[in-house]
């Protein structure tokens, strides 16, 4: 059976682990920080000693796979980082932040296992990726340009998919298309842009131009 004292140990390197990675994404400003990732490894961890302790207490008299509940919290932790993905357009903010919430998720199940080292190493190589990956992302990142599309068109049924159509075969990436009303029953559409420096300004907009109902268009960096 497991003592207090290491309950105690288990919980508490819990919260230390669980809140290294919840404050960094804290310090990114995403939706699950400190608190959260802090309670999510807890209560894996939480979980796990239930399971020992249960597992300890009918050894014998039942049946009982030790594994059950860490296997429960694996797969039941999806609602909670389902709830910090974000659809901004089309595109998806937040998956890392889930990734990480279920990762903290496996480490208080490490913890609360006693798998001390299992769960020291993976925070040492969870923090690397997240706040040493991010500059290769940027490093990445810094062959685009982020512009915004305006044009005016006809309003008429498809045309947005016709754009899209048009953006995708330069190979741009694409969000938060809104459309308003404007002057002379025709619609505004302002789109944003993550375009490479190889692509010509001139070329796409020569080409949106040709699409049938493309009354006016800007590209505004």
């Amino acid at each position: 059976m497991v003592s207090n004292i290491e309950i105690l140990i288990r919980l508490a390197l819990a919260c230390f682990l669980g809140g290294l990675i919840g404050l960094e994404r804290e310090r990114n400003k995403q939706p699950a920080g400190l608190r959260t990732h802090i309670l999510v490894c807890v209560g894996a961890t939480l979980v796990m000693l239930c399971n020992i302790f249960i597992f300890e207490k009918y050894k014998g008299v039942a049946n009982i796979d030790p594994a059950r509940l860490g296997a429960q919290v694996i797969s039941g932790i999806g609602f909670l980082g389902a709830g910090t993905i974000i659809k901004e357009g089309l595109s998806i903010r937040g998956l890392t932040t889930a990734a990480s919430l279920w990762v903290v998720a496996c480490m208080g199940i490490a913890i609360g296992l006693g798998f001390y080292s299992g769960a020291l190493i993976a925070t040492f190589f969870i923090l690397v990726i997240l706040i040493f990956f991010s500059k290769f992302e940027y490093l990445f990142n810094i062959k685009t340009i982020k512009s915004v599309l305006i044009l005016k068109s006809v309003n008429s049924e498809g045309q947005i998919n016709v754009i899209e159509n048009k953006l995708k075969e330069f190979e741009i990436i694409f969000s938060n298309v809104s459309v308003e009303s404007a002057e002379d029953n025709l619609i505004a559409i302002r789109i944003n842009l993550t375009k490479s420096k190889d692509i010509s300004i001139n070329k796409l907009m020569e080409e949106l131009y040709k699409l049938e109902g493309i009354k006016y268009v800007q590209i505004l960096d």
